[in-house]
């Protein structure tokens, strides 16, 4: 398979220069012809700059249109695109640039065109540095070479969606992230499909975009389901094109799977990835089943291992640290050796989560490694606590922590979001939790809160997460019924 992702997309603009790829809400619409040669003309101008195989280039756009023919035009010179979040704040974006270093940053497109064929490259020359969301420190940003990249759409597109050159992409996750620029953008293109752009997401702009451009797949995050399903747009909605939706970056509850196919009688496809590693494991379009408590499985060309403490290999079905072999994963992180070393083992890419996998091969996430709560000499792990309050009727969304305590080292306190008519006292929830579950998992303190802080990939951001101290300098728990 070849791996210059720009050769790739050249191909795709040669065999079909006529067809209208990509496109905006509005109805704005542009040909292959059109986009290889804006990109054409972006690379010349960048390799008579100087740019070139080695060079890294930041990408500040707000258009999402617009981004996609600059990072054409910079993988067209052999250079690798940082594209960047339009939505951080400037003291966000200046941290990636002073860690990135670029030798260029381009925020327009050259108003001349030019035909500029796609520069030779190396298997492992970089094309991409994507920058992880920053939910649990100082962004880094993760090198993917041009191998690494190909599999990864060639993988999504394939054995994963299933795609086709009469497929029709939404695309409304931002670019900045993999799931946004190679699932919702790059995966569809190389299959010969198109593209729907979304500036930023709403409901009624989606389902609006999705009847106006007959929209056949919808990659999105759990938060973006949950508003289809709350907006009163929904019940008139024309989803008839619409094969599947698929969800990433953050988890998708089960029942928010079950309530969106009560819905719209169609599946959302669960998985798993990151940054450093594009979709390794998911559900896919020709699967004929969904496990509730698990995530997919491994997809071809992966291989996964579950190992212990002593990082020796576990037994099917017990519970340990997922590692990853796949020809996805970065090859570092930009100028952080110390921090590359700290998730690498030889081919292994250690994810710092917990995990089973059954004996055919399902994963089930069970927490954070490094999300671990060390309560009265218990291990309590974050994830398992969330997942039981997230089967409660009244709550939507729920983020657990571990907040100091002078008698036990750390209590378990859990931020919850009602549904819209949801109530619970605090004594409900924990009763509810030690039905599901060991008396020393279950949360002491509970806050009602109208959303969780989240990251720009849809993640939590933890960190934001902060109990009030009470006047003894224990945390507060709010334990009076609450509604939304």
């Amino acid at each position: 398979m070849p791996v210059s992702v720009a050769a790739l997309l050249d191909a795709c603009a040669r065999d079909r220069a006529d067809k209208r790829v990509l496109l905006t809400a509005g109805g704005e619409a542009m040909s292959w012809r059109a986009c290889a040669a804006m990109a054409g003309g972006l690379a010349a101008r960048l390799s008579d700059g100087g740019i070139g195989n080695g060079s890294r280039v930041a990408l500040d756009f707000d258009d999402p249109l617009l981004l996609t023919v600059a990072v054409f035009g910079v993988l067209k010179t052999g250079a690798c695109a940082t594209p960047l979040n339009p939505r951080l704040t400037a003291a966000e974006r200046g941290k990636i640039l002073e860690d990135l270093a670029p030798e260029r940053v381009v925020r327009s497109l050259p108003d001349e065109d030019a035909d500029f064929p796609a520069t030779p490259v190396g298997a492992e020359d970089n094309a991409f540095v994507l920058y992880t969301s920053g939910s649990t420190g100082t962004p880094k940003g993760a090198r993917l070479s041009q191998r690494a990249t190909a599999f990864a759409l060639e993988s999504w597109r394939h054995p994963v969606m299933m795609l086709s050159e009469t497929d029709v992409s939404l695309a409304a996750l931002p670019l900045a992230h993999s799931l946004g620029i190679f699932g919702a953008v790059l995966g569809p293109l190389l299959s010969g499909g198109s593209v729907v752009f979304l500036d930023r997401f709403s409901a009624e702009d989606a389902l609006a975009a999705i009847a106006r451009h007959r929209v056949t797949v919808f990659p999105g995050v759990a938060t973006m389901f949950r508003r289809i399903l709350e907006s009163p747009a929904l019940a008139g909605a024309d989803l008839v094109s619409l094969r599947y939706a698929l969800s990433g970056a953050a988890p998708c509850p089960w029942e928010l799977v079950e309530a969106w196919r009560r819905a719209t009688g169609l599946r959302i496809l669960r998985g798993y990835g990151m940054t450093e590693l594009f979709r390794p494991i998911s559900y896919r379009a020709s699967d004929g089943e969904d496990r509730p408590e698990a995530i997919g499985r491994a997809v071809p060309g992966v291989s996964l291992r579950v190992v212990g403490e002593d990082e020796a290999p576990l037994a099917a079905g017990e519970t340990g640290e997922l590692w990853i072999d796949s020809p996805a994963r970065m090859s570092a992180y930009h100028g952080r050796p110390e921090e590359t070393t700290d998730v690498l083992s030889g081919r292994w890419f250690k994810t710092g989560d917990l995990a089973t996998v059954s004996e055919d091969g399902f994963v089930r996430i069970v927490g954070r490694k490094k999300d671990m709560i060390m309560r009265g000499g218990f291990t309590v792990a974050a994830g398992e606590v969330e997942a039981v309050l997230q089967t409660h009727p009244a709550i939507v969304e729920a983020a657990v922590v571990g907040v100091g305590d002078a008698d036990l080292g750390e209590e378990i306190a859990a931020f919850v979001v009602f549904r819209p008519g949801g109530s619970a006292t605090s004594d409900e929830l924990e009763a509810y939790c030690r039905e599901r579950m060991a008396g020393y998992k279950c949360p002491r303190h509970f806050r009602i809160v109208e959303h969780l802080p989240k990251g720009p990939a849809g993640k939590v951001v933890k960190a934001g997460l902060r109990l009030a101290p009470r006047a003894d300098g224990q945390p507060e728990t709010q334990s009076n019924t609450v509604s939304s």
